[in-house]
C-alpha cells in the first residue's frame, strides 16, 4: 500500500513520461517534415545525415532510460506498488532532461535553419564533461599531487581559533590555562 507522497510522485512521473513521449513524437516528426520541405538535400546519405540520425538514437536511449526509471509499478488490481524514481529530482535525471530538450531543439532548428544550430549541442557536451569530472574521482580514484604525502592536511580554523593559536605560540598564560588534556 502506497502513501500519499508515493502516489503524488507516481502521478508526476506518469505525466512526465507522457510529455517525453509526446516531445519525442513531435520533435521527430517536425524535424523530418521540415527537412522534407526545406532541406531535401540533407536527406542524402552523408556524414551529416549519420550525425543527425545518431541524435535520434540518443533521444531514444535517454527517453527509454527515463521511462524505465520513472515508471510506476502497479499490481494486477491497479494498486500502486512502487512509484519509481522521482523524475523531478536533480542530478543525473535533470541532466538527462537537459540533453533531451537541447537535442530536440537542435533537431527541429537544424531542419528549419541549417546545420549551424548544432553548435547548441555543445551545452550538453559541456554538461557531460562536468558530469564525468564529478564522477571520475569516485570511479578511478583521485590522483595525488606530487609531494602531497609529506604535507600535513590543513584544518580550517575560525578567527577565534587562529587568535588562540597565535597566543599559544607567544606563550600567553591565558591560552595555556585553557588547553585541554
Amino acid at each position: 500500500m502506497a502513501n500519499a507522497s508515493a502516489k503524488k510522485t507516481a502521478a508526476q512521473n506518469e505525466k512526465a513520461i507522457k510529455n517525453i513521449q509526446l516531445g519525442m513524437l513531435v520533435a521527430s516528426l517536425l524535424s523530418i517534415l521540415l527537412r522534407l520541405l526545406f532541406r531535401r538535400s540533407t536527406l542524402t546519405l552523408s556524414f551529416r545525415t549519420l550525425l543527425t540520425s545518431s541524435t535520434y538514437l540518443i533521444t531514444f536511449l535517454i527517453s527509454r532510460f527515463l521511462t524505465n526509471a520513472g515508471s510506476p509499478k502497479r499490481s494486477a488490481s491497479g494498486e500502486l506498488l512502487s512509484s519509481g524514481d522521482d523524475l523531478n529530482q536533480g542530478g543525473m535525471t535533470e541532466w538527462c532532461f537537459d540533453v533531451l530538450y537541447v537535442t530536440w531543439v537542435c533537431q527541429v532548428s537544424s531542419a528549419a535553419l541549417g546545420d549551424w544550430v548544432w553548435w547548441l549541442y555543445s551545452i550538453p557536451l559541456y554538461a557531460g564533461y562536468k558530469g564525468y569530472s564529478l564522477v571520475s574521482p569516485f570511479l578511478f580514484g583521485k590522483p595525488a599531487a606530487p609531494g602531497a604525502e609529506n604535507v600535513p592536511p590543513i584544518e580550517p580554523t575560525s578567527k577565534r581559533q587562529e587568535k588562540l593559536r597565535k597566543r599559544n605560540e607567544r606563550g600567553d598564560l591565558r591560552v595555556k590555562a585553557q588547553q585541554r588534556k
